[in-house]
């Protein structure tokens, strides 16, 4: 047991002294160095790597805002905005005023012991249908 815990310690060590190395240049040093000018403009680091959300190739400010300003008008605005009118626009298809009249209708008919679906809906007396002749070879599907 002990033998298993020194060669588990070992390779431990030997695995977190590889992230401990430091790599160092061995170059000449060049001495011919020249001095940067200095300019008006503050230098900022962040533009360097800098990539557009694409509203502007050249400000970042500029691109940021947008694309900021777009999101605030895309997910505030819009979903939360239209969900609230999706929710409580009117019912223009008179969906619930049908469910409410078919509910009452059934009641009606139960309590007064008639069948809820009449069979005769339309009075047969009413119904005009076409004489063999006027069918012809018309193929009738039932």
């Amino acid at each position: 047991m002990a033998q298993i815990v020194s060669a588990r310690r070992a390779l431990f060590q030997r695995f977190y002294t590889s992230f401990q190395k430091r790599l160092v240049s061995t170059s000449k040093k060049n001495n011919d160095t020249v001095a940067a000018e200095i300019s008006s403009r503050p230098a900022r680091a962040e533009t360097k790597n800098w990539v557009s959300y694409g509203f502007d190739y050249n400000s970042k400010e500029v691109d940021r805002n947008a694309m900021h300003s777009l999101l605030f008008a895309g997910i505030s605005i819009l979903l939360v905005t239209g969900g609230f009118y999706i929710a409580y626009m009117p019912d223009y298809n008179l969906r619930d005023w049908s469910t409410r009249e078919a509910f009452l209708e059934l009641r009606r008919r139960e309590e007064a012991g008639l069948p809820l679906v009449d069979p005769n809906l339309i009075p047969p007396e009413k119904i005009v249908l076409p004489t063999d002749e006027e069918l012809g070879d018309t193929e009738i599907i039932i």
